[in-house]
């Protein structure tokens, strides 16, 4: 009975491991690894075939899906300007609940919607608005349990950091851990997220809209956070800087990717700024830069100038897409180009790809609303199979026939993605 019962709850594990969530920004752990077996190989056809579609308005964040629901925010502007956070059933895409909320937006470039992924933790539903409306609600009604006025609280610095705000809150323990860009050392702040309580803020900086992540480094958990003036390590639960390596915008704050790293190599790359990969110490937190490669402008490019696209890293290589759309792969040591193809969506000033690795495979989803089953090696790009998802709407950018920009979620075998009319959902299990 005992083994009987020790197999049962194997089999429940290992269940539960095959049908993750993405309750947050690039999924589970940040780290844009997406765990699930059974997928597809190859599409059958051109056109992906719907689950279920539903009518939202504009925006540029992506879903996020945890216990059968799905979230994602928008804009509408008839008969007042609000913000909008959404919850379906993620296998019906029956409306769940609506919270919506008055938002003028001013001082504000690109105006289709919010930015931040919701992050879903415990319960609560942690949603973070193109002004500074921090919002922290009930998964299942809705019902607002705190909220914060970040811009009124912290008088958001609009220096450089004219996009609003735009990197997703990060549950780290207890806290729920934002990137302000406020006055009095508040580029970073953490907050109680149960009550909304600020707990730590730390670095006088600028924000930008790069989302922060957490990292094993030393032993020890280490807050990753590309700000408008450096990537630094903090310790998440106090704040205290570990390590700071400077990286001054050269024109303006447009740090947008997250840094990824693998073993003891991180790497973070903007439009303007090129590529910087840091050194991080095996025995104690700390990191010091290896280089910083970039190029004379945006169309004369060194190493990656990626600007929405967040790269992969894997096995010594950097696979991410340049400033027109190049997907190109770099050895991570000397951010030496080592191939580019442009096979993989069509060329254009912030041409976008989104990168999500599932065992061998890299799913990629491309400004056209197409999905793309690849294997990204250093002899080249392999594109096993493509398919439509969704369409391009012009919200988000007019020019080109408009674009799908927000990074798609995957969970429970299927894939979530929205543009600025509807949200889909297509099944990708093997059949």
């Amino acid at each position: 009975m005992r083994f009987i019962s020790q197999l049962a709850l194997f089999s429940l594990l290992a269940s539960v491991a095959r049908a993750d969530d993405w309750p947050q920004w690039r999924g589970p752990t940040r780290d844009g690894v997406w765990h699930e077996d059974g997928l597809v190989e190859r599409f059958a056809d051109e056109q992906l075939p719907l689950k279920w579609r539903v009518e939202i308005s504009g925006g540029y964040s992506g879903p996020t899906v945890a216990d059968g629901r799905v979230f994602v925010t928008d804009r509408v502007t008839d008969p007042s300007q609000q913000e909008r956070v959404l919850c379906f059933d993620a296998e019906t895409g029956e409306e769940r609940w609506t919270h919506a909320y008055d938002c003028d937006y001013s001082r504000v470039g690109y105006e289709a919607g919010p930015r931040a992924s919701v992050s879903i933790d415990e319960g609560r539903a942690y949603a973070l608005g193109t002004m500074g409306h921090l919002l922290c609600l009930d998964a299942t009604s809705g019902e607002v349990v705190w909220k914060l006025d970040l811009n009124e609280k912290y008088k958001l610095r609009y220096d450089n950091a004219w996009w609003g705000v735009s990197a997703s809150p990060l549950v780290e323990g207890d806290l729920l851990i934002v990137q302000v860009g406020g006055e009095k050392d508040s580029a970073v702040v953490a907050f109680d997220k149960r009550t909304g309580e600020e707990r730590w803020r730390a670095l006088d900086e600028l924000a930008s809209y790069s989302a922060p992540l957490v990292i094993e480094q030393a032993g020890r958990r280490v807050l990753v956070c590309w700000t408008g003036g450096s990537i630094a390590g903090l310790d998440p639960a106090k704040g205290e800087v570990f390590w700071r390596v400077e990286f001054l915008p050269r024109r303006m704050v447009l740090a947008v990717a997250s840094p990824v790293v693998e073993g003891q190599n991180l790497f973070a790359t903007g439009f303007y700024d090129g590529s910087m990969l840091l050194r991080l110490g095996r025995e104690e937190p700390t990191a010091e830069q290896v280089y910083h490669r970039r190029g004379r402008s945006e169309t004369d490019t060194d190493a990656l100038h990626s600007i929405i696209s967040t790269p992969l890293m894997i096995d010594g290589y950097v696979y991410g897409v340049d400033s027109y759309g190049e997907l190109r792969c770099l050895e991570v040591e000397t951010g030496d180009r080592v191939w580019e193809s442009g096979d993989a969506v069509p060329g254009g000033r912030w041409s976008t790809i989104h990168f999500v690795r599932n065992g061998q495979n890299v799913w990629m989803f491309n400004e056209r609303g197409e999905l793309i089953i690849a294997r990204l090696s250093p002899q080249g790009y392999e594109e096993l199979s493509r398919a439509k998802l969704i369409e391009p709407t012009t919200g988000q950018l007019e020019q080109r026939g408009g674009v799908c920009w927000a990074h798609p979620a995957y969970a429970g075998k299927c894939v979530f993605a929205r543009n600025d009319k509807e949200l889909v959902c297509a099944d990708l299990s093997a059949r």
